[in-house]
């Protein structure tokens, strides 16, 4: 197995780990559609995306975006957005 294979075998384990949180929090969110700046809080899955020398105005959730995305591309999970907040909540179509 390769540095590629490995690394996106990492990433497909992240993401199902992912799943399963969201999967969990939904019984306690509205129509099950769970704040995604409230998973990347509780996971603390925002970090810094630059280098050190580089300027960046607080951290970011991209680690759980690139993830989040990963789901989203199989049709495991779905998003909406209202007043400028996220939600994801996992696909039951």
């Amino acid at each position: 197995m390769d540095a590629k294979e490995r690394i996106h075998g990492l990433l497909k384990e992240m993401s199902m780990e992912l799943l399963n949180y969201i999967r969990s929090q939904e019984a306690s969110a509205k129509d099950r559609w769970v704040p995604a700046a409230q998973v990347r809080n509780k996971l603390e899955l925002n970090f810094v995306a630059v280098p050190k020398d580089n300027k960046q105005y607080g951290e970011k959730g991209w680690l759980f975006a690139i993830i989040a995305r990963l789901l989203e591309d199989q049709n495991l999970i779905e998003y909406k957005k209202i007043d400028g907040k996220t939600y994801c909540r996992s696909f039951s179509g």
